[in-house]
């Protein structure tokens, strides 16, 4: 039995000394393969030398070079074009109170311009630019919430930015005096510029805490800034005063403070009323900048004339002339610096001169304070119509397929939503005479409560009188319709209820915009440029978008503050 043992001890070490010599089979898959036996006549490396044809290059006599073919639209061109028909999509669902319908179409057309913003061929500020209109456009109708329909009678005031600063005083950085005063002395102003410790210390406040007021205040005066300068050069004063309306009402038309005073040259109503600006239950000229404008700068005119210094005229302007002579007449210095020093003049006006002076000499050395990539607002464009019948800016918005905010932000001396007869009324560009040919449609005497509707797929008389609030027979007779199937297209006359009669309120969407596209929507309007990394990195969803608010409005924001 041992013997028997060990032999078979012996055949299992012999075994596996045979099979020492193999590879485990994870290891054979990982080694090359082995060489293939070269075949005898070897395959040449590098194909064979051809000489070159010398004709090859040489074009036929008699075939000549065909029209030059127009180059096709590149695909961001397209995007583009795509985005402006989705969003006049949304915009006739929204004017028709079709928000959510409206918010898919806005939504739509923001997805496009964030893609063509990664396939715009050549002109990436094109793009910049209409993505601007997108966020100012969208913003407006956003806020509004009711579209040409809407009905309330008054638009919001709004507080003068910098009004509680007026009383105060800021510390200053020593090392600014010296180069503020290099500054001063290479800038080119019609107003004199003076640099001292309150000049400075405006100067620290906008360029930290203040700046965000100050950004968004030149931001807004991109609209009025052409009227201004024009008015201001009309009578003969310097162009520097424009920052008046900075440090009254940072540019808000509506603006009101705490003393009443109003719009955006901030006109108390007596004072108003010396320079021609009227008030009535339907309008306040003190809220329309182009007549403000032009009662500023005849004030302004006629201060410099009374005090032949330019910052006792500006300090007049703000407490009064009767402030100031009293002023000069008790210290017997007509000097403004001296008359602060004294403190015969009130706190807030001892500190408007140097913001001016301040917001002035920054404005003007625009790049020295960070400034100079201020995107400032397209300038407002118009038509005036002079309605000669009270007329309600619901049937304006319905004729000229313009918002009635959009209409309000025109027309910001309007108290209500009807401009009295006799009234010029500010339409968008391009507009002005399709609004004189559409109102005669109208009687003169219904124009104050009727609207306009114009006929699209699917509506009935039953549904546009519901949405109206007006019978279908009322509409049947208004427009002498032959038949109760009105053609898709048509103009119907509707006999709405007077103003007064308030219609039922529609359920209105919280926004048009998402969270998340308002969040993109906003970074977009700080740096433009964003929309096209975004568009790289893939499309964001839910934005609402715009190319432009009709085909004649939104000019090119301009860049850049410096003269």
């Amino acid at each position: 039995m041992l013997n028997r043992m060990k032999l078979l001890l012996c055949c299992a070490v012999v075994a596996s000394g045979c099979g020492g010599q193999r590879q485990p089979a994870f290891e054979r898959s990982l080694l090359p393969p082995a060489p293939l036996a070269m075949a005898e006549t070897a395959v040449p490396m590098h194909p064979p030398v051809v000489a070159s044809n010398p004709y090859i290059s040489e074009t036929p006599k008699f075939i000549a070079p065909g029209p030059a073919i127009p180059p096709r639209p590149s695909l961001g061109d397209r995007l583009l074009e795509d985005a402006a028909d989705r969003f006049v999509t949304g915009r006739r669902l929204y004017q028709n109170k079709s928000f959510p319908q409206a918010r898919v179409e806005f939504d739509a057309a923001v997805d496009l311009m964030l893609e063509a913003a990664a396939n715009h061929p050549t002109d990436p500020g094109l793009l910049d630019q209409r993505f601007e209109e997108i966020v100012e456009a969208v913003h407006r109708y956003d806020l509004a919430g009711l579209g040409a329909a809407r009905t309330a009678e008054e638009g919001d005031f709004e507080k003068a930015p910098l009004e509680d600063i007026l009383e105060m005083t800021f510390p200053v950085d020593p090392k600014l005096k010296v180069r503020v005063k290099e500054q001063v002395q290479a800038t080119v102003s019609q107003l004199p510029l003076s640099v001292n410790d309150n000049v400075l210390g405006y100067i620290q406040y906008f360029s930290g805490r203040g700046r965000k007021t100050l950004v968004a205040g030149l931001e807004r005066s991109g609209r009025y800034r052409p009227l201004i300068q024009r008015i201001l050069d009309e009578e003969g004063l310097p162009q520097e005063l424009i920052h008046l309306a900075q440090a009254e009402s940072g540019f808000l038309p509506r603006a009101v403070s705490r003393k009443a005073a109003t719009g955006m040259w901030q006109f108390m109503a007596f004072r108003g009323r010396e320079y021609g600006l009227n008030r009535t239950p339907y309008y306040d000229d003190r809220l329309d900048p182009e007549k403000a404008t032009r009662a500023a700068a005849r004030h302004l005119r006629d201060l410099y004339t009374q005090f032949g210094d330019w910052y006792l005229a500006i300090a007049a302007y703000n407490c009064g002339p009767g402030n100031v002579e009293k002023a000069v007449q008790r210290s017997g210095y007509a000097d403004f610096w001296e008359l602060r020093r004294r403190r015969l003049l009130p706190a807030e006006t001892t500190n408007y001169v140097p913001i001016i002076l301040a917001m002035t000499i920054m404005s003007k050395n625009a790049a020295a304070y960070g400034l100079e990539g201020v995107m400032l607002d397209p300038a407002l464009e118009y038509d005036r119509v002079q309605v000669p019948s009270a007329t309600h800016l619901a049937l304006v918005g319905d004729l000229t397929d313009t918002p009635v905010p959009e209409l309000k932000a025109l027309n910001p001396a309007l108290l209500k939503a009807a401009a009295p007869a006799g009234y010029s009324l500010k339409v968008p560009k391009g507009s002005g005479e399709t609004l004189r040919a559409a109102l005669q449609m109208v009687p003169p005497e219904k124009r104050a409560s009727w609207r306009m509707h114009k006929v699209e797929s699917g509506d009935t008389l039953t549904a546009i009188g519901k949405r109206y609030r007006t019978a279908p027979g009322s509409i049947v007779a208004a427009n002498h319709l032959q038949s109760a199937a009105p053609a898709i297209g048509d103009l119907l006359v509707i006999p709405a209820a007077p103003a007064s009669a308030k219609p039922a309120r529609q359920a209105l969407p919280r926004s048009l915009v998402s969270r998340k596209s308002r969040a993109a929507l906003r970074a977009a309007a700080r740096n433009p440029g964003l929309a096209r990394a975004t568009a790289g990195a893939g499309r964001v969803r839910k934005g609402p978008a715009v190319l432009t608010r009709t085909a004649s409005a939104a000019p090119v924001r301009k860049s850049g503050l410096s003269r």
